[in-house]
């Protein structure tokens, strides 16, 4: 259970504090932080900037491996939001979107925003019951941000093949402990700054081969086939590859993330998601033992607690960060943390 935390502190993390909030932000590596300084200072110094444009197109390549899909078939933005307004706006009046209870707003919003639309939201474990003939597309989160429970995405790809729906997924809470053959859906769009450890301003979006019906309607001059060929008036010939939907990318971020990424592929999903797995249900069996009761989630490392997100500021001063969600203290462990990490939330917990 211990051996991340071991080889990468303090090479890699050294907190100030026992920090459990990966949920929310993740910690950045100190390859990274070292990358993104070299970033600024090459900016600083107005040296050629090219390599930095380069660092895109690593951080591309890598999140494409941790997901098993090719690198052609992914656009670099900076926004789940902005993904999800891209897809909201491909899809034709009246088509029907099935969405989950209570998900993550920069998910669902943008089909709200489609007054033209039906949107359907049912309960998680419903989902894939939920799809029918006539459903255009299927949106949920692969976990949960609130509680951590994940979504059953065999049996939602298994339903939205059966009556033709596409299928959205968002893997912000996944991507990085979670392994996920985006392959299997249509779209799948995933933020960088909680499980991947990258810096904010990095997000990822997944397509079909065939672009999956999208229209890049915020493409600028990096979604042309010859970017550089393509600053003025406009684009005449949009990148053959996902990159027509990229973002214009901060690239500082980007310079940073392609290091993040680098070390999640050096350790392996699997590895990852075990340590994970075994500190959370480290924590579960210690609330037990306390008489308190997470909220299912099995298989997951958020662990969301009833009745105890008023201890957050407490905990936070003295040096423990968690989060309150909905008046639920919500824990999450990453490869950072350790099992005296997990003890002392326990310990403080108790007193």
């Amino acid at each position: 259970m211990e051996p991340f935390a071991q080889s990468l502190a303090p090479a890699e993390f050294t907190p100030s504090t026992t920090y459990l909030n990966t949920a929310s932000t993740g910690l950045l590596p100190a390859r990274t932080v070292e990358a993104m300084h070299r970033a600024a200072q090459t900016v600083a110094r107005g040296e050629p900037s090219d390599e930095l444009y380069q660092d895109v197109e690593r951080a591309r390549a890598s999140f494409a491996r941790l997901v098993s899909v090719p690198a052609t078939r992914v656009a670099a933005g900076a926004s789940v939001a902005v993904y999800a307004g891209l897809i909201a706006a491909a899809l034709p009046q009246g088509a029907e979107v099935v969405t989950v209870d209570n998900d993550f707003s920069s998910v669902v919003t943008a089909f709200h925003m489609r007054p033209d639309l039906k949107v359907r939201t049912v309960a998680l474990e419903d989902v894939a019951e939920a799809v029918r003939p006539g459903t255009a597309l299927v949106a949920v989160s692969a976990a949960q941000s609130a509680d951590g429970r994940i979504a059953d995405l065999p049996a939602l790809r298994e339903a939205a093949r059966a009556h033709g729906a596409r299928t959205f997924v968002d893997a912000s809470q996944a991507a990085g402990w979670l392994p996920l053959d985006a392959k299997e859906y249509d779209y799948v769009a995933a933020v960088a700054f909680k499980w991947l450890l990258c810096p904010r301003g990095v997000a990822f979006l997944v397509v079909p081969e065939d672009h999956g019906g999208l229209t890049p309607v915020f493409a600028g001059w990096v979604a042309g086939e010859h970017p550089w060929e393509s600053c003025y008036g406009p684009v005449r010939e949009l990148a053959h590859s996902a990159r027509r939907f990229d973002e214009s990318p901060s690239l500082f971020a980007y310079a940073g993330a392609r290091h993040s990424l680098a070390l999640l592929e050096e350790l392996g999903t699997e590895a990852v998601r075990s340590h994970d797995l075994g500190l959370a249900d480290r924590f579960r069996a210690g609330l037990a033992r306390l008489g308190h009761q997470s909220l299912p989630a099995p298989g997951s490392p958020i662990v969301s607690v009833p009745g105890l997100g008023h201890r957050q500021a407490d905990l936070s001063g003295a040096g423990t960060e968690v989060s309150d969600r909905a008046g639920n203290l919500r824990a999450s462990f990453h490869l950072y943390n350790s099992a005296r990490d997990v003890d002392r939330l326990l310990d403080a917990l108790a007193s």
